[in-house]
């Protein structure tokens, strides 16, 4: 099994969630890492895969929005720092993946599938390989005890249950 690094400069996590049952928040972690272990690339199914993100990266373009989701309303991030997820199976149909692990939000944690799209592969200027993946999976973040809200005057809540989790990774040989 060979292990591969996250070219963070080109990759991103991010996420994106209703906000007054009418538009979109979208934000990201800014500080992650990652540990990635497969004989080919090509074929993820003989991977493992596990993530960590920094909670305190949390960036919405929102100072105050990134404060209170650090906050002990939401991730509080003083307790619980990172969001971690796991590999524990991965099956492949064509260029589409499903890997499924246990994803640990605030000290809860369930399994989740995400859907990754495999988008090839080249040689970057310097010679070495590169491989890029696009994964998302779709998260109830009350489950993760991520329950704070605040009803609007109009009906429906301030922010959706539903959560967004997007991927994009492009991963090279760690050296």
């Amino acid at each position: 099994m060979a292990k591969w690094t996250v070219d963070q400069s080109h990759s991103s996590v991010g996420f994106e969630v209703k906000h007054m049952m009418v538009s979109k928040v979208k934000g990201q972690f800014e500080t992650y890492s990652a540990e990635i272990e497969a004989a080919d690339l090509t074929d993820l199914t003989s991977a493992s895969i596990a993530f960590k993100f920094d909670v305190a990266s949390i960036n919405t373009r929102s100072e105050d929005r990134d404060n209170h989701l650090r906050s002990a309303d939401f991730f509080d991030v003083e307790n619980n720092p990172t969001i971690e997820f796991t590999s524990t199976s991965i099956t492949k149909d064509g260029d589409e993946y499903s890997v499924t692990g246990d994803l640990t939000i605030k000290a809860v944690t369930k399994p989740v599938t995400f859907a990754v799209e495999f988008n090839g592969k080249g040689k970057n200027p310097w010679g070495v390989e590169v491989y890029g993946f696009e994964a998302e999976a779709k998260i109830n973040r009350e489950e993760f005890g991520l329950t704070w809200n605040a009803a609007l005057e109009t009906g429906g809540v301030l922010v959706g249950k539903d959560i967004k989790i997007k991927v994009e990774l492009e991963v090279n040989p760690a050296a």
